[in-house]
């Protein structure tokens, strides 16, 4: 049965999820958002058993462990059989070379016997159009073709074509190496290439990883997490998704399927902001480049939540009847209807992922005045939609409210042009946008809040609770030792929590109630803790959090709250972001642990 025990393997251009059996199970081409040439995470067609799979199999396998070269993204996979073990080193290629970043359509596989005498048969069954086309399979001494309609990938290996053709076992007596990328012809021979990218695919993660500040305290789960946030750029244009997969259910057979490989501005501000917290201030760079390009089209109104990553703006909906799904539970999703909605917090995500460019003095850009008057048009957005109903943080696709979290991301958006005004001396504009937050931080605080709930509520004059309030403590809109946001702590917990688990919402939606926890949310609920004082109890959650992580440090959208089990799209960059803010937040201080 598949299960969500992957490993992701990246270079900012594209991506693979690997199981523990060194089977890569799932990976887009040309791009995150491309055609799934690997797609076994989501079935195979029928009549094509074992379709969409790229699998390396020891002879009578009797055990696997699978490990990342540690401060990388080159993922180990041990297979051990009766006769012998052989390690699967897999990876993106990734560095620098002609003073630009080298990051080809490629993934390299390296077999290399450990012990006694492994036989392998290995299984490269690549289709293409989400799984409903065979490839046309061409050959040559050292390389096979698989042609599609749009594109054609070549594998090119120093393992005998013949058994790899016909799925034959063969020993393994010394490294193997398998290149698939481009239908181009490499430079050297595989091995040559192959340790060649290995060699400097190691050094840049290395490297990499050797400049975040991280905290004194969980330093593999911070590191392991931004590695994974740092894969879920894109970086040729500089959009971040939201994950690598689509349509893993929230829950079992919920059909709440939806595809996350597009950029919604609101996820990728949060991860923005977990980077810089470790001062990876590049992707910043590059996402800002990227929004830019959006707020360069407000004056036409109204700016969607989510993007393509190539800023593709319609995201049109469809399901791909052909395959099955994860564990069978379709509908398999392509695109998001999400495009088409209204959701009024997007106007302060942008400002949000913006404001720390015109402040940062280590950027090698420099925001000028023009740059801001481009955000103000943003702020007047906010301005006159903050008291609007909108389909709110969670994307209802049939209810419309005036969502709390959506008002709080209109105010940080006023907020944070005030404070940029300030920052270029603009002390009129400053005034200006001081006042127009101020006003909606009054609506907030009358409207959002429910004596009868002693807490804050979902929507304005609502009732009922949602974990997003909480980000009221996260952006600065409310002091933490606020009665009125102590109190809300306390009765989220109460009414959504679930050990350390946090539901969204207590609502039922458009699918009815939501079965599985969200783990943003107990992230966000961790740092609330910390915030009004319980930093103890907040360690503990913290800890039980990182111990629902997969084998690898990673983890999805959902939890289920009683067994544990990960839900939802895989890797999930706000659950990874959560890692990464709890652990800033609690670490102790270098100089208590050294």
């Amino acid at each position: 049965m598949q299960s969500l025990d992957l490993g992701l393997i990246g270079n900012c251009s594209i991506g693979a999820l690997i199981d523990r059996e060194a089977r890569i199970v799932w990976s887009c081409l040309p791009r995150f958002d491309g055609d799934p040439i690997f797609h076994a995470l989501l079935g195979h067609p029928a009549g094509a058993p074992e379709a969409g799979i790229f699998s390396i199999e020891i002879e009578n396998q009797a055990g696997t462990t699978q490990s990342y070269i540690p401060n990388t993204a080159i993922l180990k996979t041990m297979l051990h059989g009766e006769t012998g073990s052989i390690e699967v080193t897999d990876f993106c290629p990734r560095f620098y070379s002609r003073h630009r970043a080298f990051r080809p359509h490629m993934l390299i596989r390296r077999i290399a016997p450990i012990e006694g005498n492994p036989r392998v048969k290995i299984r490269l069954r690549p289709r293409f159009d989400y799984g409903a086309k065979a490839p046309t399979v061409t050959y040559g001494s050292n390389h096979i073709r698989f042609v599609g309609d749009n594109f054609t990938v070549r594998l090119t290996t120093d393992a005998p074509i013949d058994y790899l053709l016909e799925e034959t076992a063969f020993k393994v007596t010394e490294p193997i190496h398998l290149i698939l990328g481009p239908d181009e012809t490499l430079s050297e021979g595989p091995a040559e290439v192959g340790e060649l990218f290995l060699k400097n695919t190691t050094n840049y993660w290395l490297s990499w990883t050797h400049r975040l500040a991280v905290p004194a305290e969980w330093q593999e789960a911070v590191i392991r997490a931004a590695i994974t946030l740092k894969m879920c750029s894109y970086e040729p244009t500089g959009a971040i998704i939201a994950a690598m997969t689509t349509s893993i259910p929230e829950a079992p057979n919920s059909a709440r399927n939806w595809d996350y490989r597009f950029c919604w501005v609101r996820d990728a501000y949060f991860v923005v902001r977990a980077l810089n917290s470790l001062a990876a201030v590049r992707t910043l760079e590059n996402y800002f480049r990227w929004l830019m390009n959006i707020v360069d089209d407000v004056n036409a109104g109204h700016i969607q939540p989510v993007f393509g990553i190539t800023l593709d703006r319609k995201l049109v909906e469809r399901t791909i009847d052909h395959l099955p799904g994860y564990r069978g539970m379709g509908p398999v999703r392509v695109g998001n209807q999400a495009y088409e909605h209204f959701q009024h917090d997007t106007y302060g995500n942008l400002i949000l992922a913006a404001a720390p460019a015109f402040f940062d003095a280590r950027l090698f850009m420099s925001p000028g005045a023009s740059d801001f008057a481009k955000l103000e048009v943003l702020g007047e957005r906010a301005f006159q939609l903050y008291d609007k109903p909108d389909a709110g943080i969670w994307e209802l696709r049939s209810r419309a409210r005036v969502h709390t979290s959506s008002s709080l991301m209109c105010w940080a958006a006023c907020d944070r042009l005030a404070k940029i005004a300030a920052r270029f001396g603009e002390k009129q504009r400053a005034q200006f946008w001081a006042t127009r937050a101020e006003t909606i931080r009054e609506a907030i605080l009358a409207r959002a809040w429910s004596s009868r709930r002693n807490a804050f509520v979902e929507s304005f004059d609502g009732a009922s609770l949602d974990a997003s309030v909480l980000l009221m403590g996260e952006i600065g809109f409310i002091a933490p030792d606020d009665p009125r946001f102590v109190a809300t702590v306390e009765r989220i917990q109460e009414v959504l929590g679930t050990g350390p688990h946090l539901m969204r919402y207590e609502d039922a939606d458009d699918f009815g109630k939501p079965e599985t926890a969200f783990n943003i949310c107990a992230f966000w609920y961790v740092d609330a803790l910390a915030r009004i004082g319980r930093r103890e109890e907040a360690r503990e959650k913290f800890e039980e959090l990182l111990r629902t992580r997969n084998h690898l440090g990673l983890m999805s959208e959902d939890t289920a709250p009683l067994s544990g089990e990960p839900w939802g799209n895989f890797p999930q960059t706000y659950s990874m972001v959560g890692i990464i803010n709890c652990a800033m937040r609690l670490s102790r201080p270098w100089e208590s642990v050294v």
